[in-house]
């Protein structure tokens, strides 16, 4: 077993890390294995990342061959001991369960389930199409924010060089030519590109934190510090209305974002952020719910409770259903996606788009605004048909 340790030389991230936790707490892990599934297969190189003395140390655990599996993950699972924070990508669906298999198989006590833990594909993966991304994948992350990397290899890639590299190790050793030195060739090749890759994957993952800047527009809050409206005409010619607000986010974007959907247009870049939204000025439809103690009123084109239009000539009125208990109002309105605010106003009774109307009073709030601006967000950045 080999262990390396070395201190990383890591470019500076914008986004403030000891949010998470405090650096001395937490960790970054990658493993590399020679398969998927952990019965069948084995792990030899294991990889950490920790703050200590002002600089971030790399720590890797390397198996000279399969029988030191139980040797590099206890040593690891030691170590980790003084942690509490793991960071890692993708590890809630593979490096957590492979070292958990791998701990009962050796008889070692799992410590994960008492650990804090941060996924980074698993809080990526549901903005995708929000953030423009083809896949989720480490290294398409990496070349949205410009990272780049020595290694070039894949994990299928490293399997045929771990083999070769342990197969040398015992060539050497049976030789009697290293006396437990690395030697100098062919072993020393393959033993740089397996800690170079696993460095790399490492390392990414750091310059990875801040992509969490998109994702904590809906777990951090956010303030509306202006909202105006605006009259515009769109490239085919149509004149619309909209309401322009004014973000200030908790952390600053690393790249500029812009996203049209639904005719509602957000632009983000630094910490500030706006969002366009159409304003309807028209008359819409409030329907009642419950139907059957209304009349409808074909000449008012209304529905009258039945307490009230009891005194309405019979020829004049008719028992309304679902789609005729309504009352009119002309006024402002915005749009939403979910029952935001009440009461909602439709257009006709089947349409599932809803509107809310703008009030003096909703005007004068902040807060209807942050809650209004997350609403259409949420929606541009989790719609299916994005």
């Amino acid at each position: 077993m080999k262990v390396i340790e070395s201190t990383l030389q890591i470019p500076p991230i914008t986004y403030p890390i000891e949010q998470i936790a405090p650096l001395n707490n937490i960790l970054f892990i990658d493993i590399e294995t020679t398969g998927f599934v952990a019965k069948s297969s084995n792990l030899y190189l294991i990889g950490a990342l920790f703050y200590y003395s002002d600089h971030w140390i790399l720590k890797q655990w390397l198996a000279d061959n399969l029988e030191e599996e139980k040797d590099i993950l206890s040593a690891f699972i030691e170590f980790c001991s003084g942690f509490h924070t793991l960071i890692h990508f993708n590890g809630n669906n593979f490096d957590l369960p492979y070292l958990s298999a791998k701990c009962l198989t050796h008889g070692i006590d799992v410590p994960f389930s008492s650990m804090e833990g941060i996924d980074l594909y698993r809080r990526i993966a549901p903005y995708k199409s929000f953030l423009h991304l083809e896949n989720c994948k480490q290294k398409t992350i990496e070349d949205f924010l410009d990272i780049t990397r020595d290694d070039t290899l894949t994990g299928k890639d490293l399997i045929t060089i771990y083999q070769n590299y342990s197969k040398q190790v015992e060539t050497d050793f049976l030789e009697n030519r290293t006396n437990n030195a690395n030697k100098s060739g062919a072993s020393d090749e393959n033993l740089n590109l397996l800690l170079l890759h696993n460095a790399d994957d490492i390392k990414g993952m750091f310059q990875l934190l801040p992509i969490l800047s998109y994702t904590d527009i809906f777990l951090k809050p956010f303030r509306v510090v202006k909202v105006q409206s605006s009259h515009f005409k769109d490239l085919e010619g149509y004149e619309y209305d909209e309401i322009i607000m004014k973000i200030r986010f908790h952390t600053a974007f690393p790249k500029p974002l812009s996203v049209n959907h639904k005719k509602c247009y957000f632009s983000a870049e630094g910490k500030e952020g706006f969002l366009k939204v159409p304003l309807l000025n028209d008359e819409l439809k409030y329907f009642y719910s419950n139907y059957k103690d209304y009349y409808y009123l074909p000449s008012e084109d209304m529905a009258l409770h039945k307490s009230v239009s009891e005194f309405v000539d019979k020829e004049h009125r008719l028992p309304a259903t679902a789609r005729t208990c309504y009352t009119k109002k002309e006024s402002t309105y915005l749009p939403q996606w979910d029952i935001l605010f009440e009461p909602i106003f439709k257009k006709e009774y089947e349409e599932k788009h809803c509107y809310f109307e703008l009030t003096d009073d909703m005007k004068k709030n902040p807060e209807v605004f942050r809650k209004y601006a997350l609403h259409i967000l949420d929606m541009v950045a989790h719609d299916n048909s994005l």
